[in-house]
């Protein structure tokens, strides 16, 4: 055999396996030829997540509607219990996880985040009948509810050691939260800003917050996707919808909607 004919045969051996092997992976191709994107979220988690009469509403649900008609499909919404949400996200059972995550340094490190989608700094509330409480300092040897496994718990950890002790007990939910604290097991319960004004907006009668609420680092919530090549252009597909969503005004009007105030975002994910 020549030397050309041999050169002529490796090259379409090389171009036959190209052909026959496996295709680079792209999650947002794949998303649209199924015309459709799978989340994880908690729906107990008012404003941004809530079940009302077993429909699923809230701050989440419009703005992901939002995002989901700019990437042209279909949102599928599934109720997973928090601390299954992540691992669920790392062995693909779903596409993205859109209840709200605490952007850290550690879960960067970790996960693809996107866009902030809204502030997500710790604060406290305590039963509207408690005049004992006022600032975060007087928790000090209180007992305070947090839920399990989110950046609160690690704040509040962390500022209970700060101040020389907090019994801090976890729940699965902040419902949970909110109810012991209503029943008077709890001195106060720390959670995100949002959810707290929240809380306290719709039942005044039975909570309030400490006077400054707010503790700690300011930090903010976002979206959650993997971190791998496949899931790049997915999230840069989600941050442009977002990006899109706050010039044309559709954010503003949901934070006031759920909120009652609108809040401006970093227009990069925070690092720190």
């Amino acid at each position: 055999m020549s030397l050309s004919k041999t050169l002529k045969s490796l090259l379409f051996g090389i171009a036959a396996l190209a052909a026959t092997g496996p295709a680079l992976a792209d999650q947002l191709a794949d998303v649209k030829a199924a015309g459709k994107i799978v989340t994880a979220t908690d729906m107990h988690y008012a404003p941004f997540d809530v079940l009302n009469n077993g429909t699923y509403e809230g701050m989440t649900k419009d703005l992901f509607d939002g995002v989901a008609k700019e990437l042209g499909v279909e949102p599928v919404y599934q109720d997973i219990p928090w601390t299954a949400e992540l691992p669920g996200l790392e062995v693909k059972k779903f596409d993205i996880v859109i209840a709200p995550v605490t952007i850290t340094p550690e879960r960067l490190e970790r996960y693809a985040f996107t866009l902030p989608i809204a502030d997500a700094t710790v604060s406290l509330v305590k039963a509207a009948s408690n005049t004992e409480l006022t600032k975060p300092e007087d928790i000090k040897g209180k007992t305070v509810g947090v839920q399990q496994g989110t950046a609160q718990f690690k704040q509040l950890t962390a500022y209970g050691e700060k101040l020389g002790g907090v019994t801090v007990k976890e729940y699965g939910t902040t419902d949970e939260a909110y109810a012991d604290l209503a029943a008077g097991r709890l001195d106060a319960v720390a959670g995100s800003l949002p959810n707290l004004t929240y809380l306290v907006k719709n039942r005044p009668e039975s909570f309030a917050l400490f006077t400054p609420s707010q503790f700690g680092a300011p930090t903010y919530f976002a979206w959650v996707l993997r971190k791998d090549a496949d899931s790049a252009s997915l999230v840069k597909a989600i941050n442009d919808a977002v990006l899109k969503m706050t010039d044309d005004g559709r954010i503003k009007a949901i934070q006031e909607k759920w909120l009652g105030s609108y809040t401006e975002l970093p227009r990069e994910v925070p690092t720190k």
